[in-house]
């Protein structure tokens, strides 16, 4: 069985984890960043993910897997593929063409959705979504992150309500 121990192992031997100066997506600025897209481009560490998170929700009664563009996507149809669950993509914003769908994907109504996100530090991105998945009938049962920066995402989604539950906390690297 794949462990925590054997993901952060393979994401220390790639290198994810880097020191320097960063700005990250909320703007703010990093003494350290996390590579997950450099990441998940390795086979061996997107299916230990792929392993960790399927064996996290095997036991739960769930509809359907959602990951965000664009650094969720290939983790969620990982797991679609690992646990046999049909896909759901989300769109940072509509797109103006075609479908115009903010979510790719079949999502009914009262479908029960786990959404996998890559790296979260205040939760506001993944929170985006999972407002997506909601405002369009979806029922988020629970939200899962890769690494948790622990800046904020976890209290972000308590006040919402929402079980969120990070692979590995940014301290057990380190």
């Amino acid at each position: 069985m794949i462990t925590k121990e054997y993901l952060i192992d393979l994401l220390k031997d790639n290198e994810v984890f880097l020191e320097g100066d960063f700005t990250l997506a909320s703007g703010k600025k990093s003494n350290y960043y996390v590579n997950m897209k450099k990441a998940i481009t390795y086979p061996e560490i997107l299916s230990a993910i792929a392993d960790l998170i399927t064996n996290q929700i095997k036991n739960e009664n769930l509809d359907k897997v959602a990951g965000p563009a664009l650094g969720a996507v290939p983790i969620a149809t990982a797991v679609s593929l690992k646990s046999n669950l049909p896909l759901l993509m989300i769109r940072k914003e509509e797109k103006g063409y075609g479908t115009s769908k903010l979510i790719e994907g079949d999502l009914e109504k009262g479908d029960e959705v786990v959404v996998v996100e890559d790296v979260t530090t205040s939760g506001g991105s993944l929170l985006k979504a999972i407002k997506a998945i909601e405002d369009n009938g979806g029922v988020v049962k629970k939200a899962i992150s890769i690494v948790d920066r622990l800046e904020g995402a976890q209290e972000t989604f308590d006040k919402e309500n929402i079980l969120f539950e990070p692979l590995i906390r940014v301290n057990e690297f380190f």
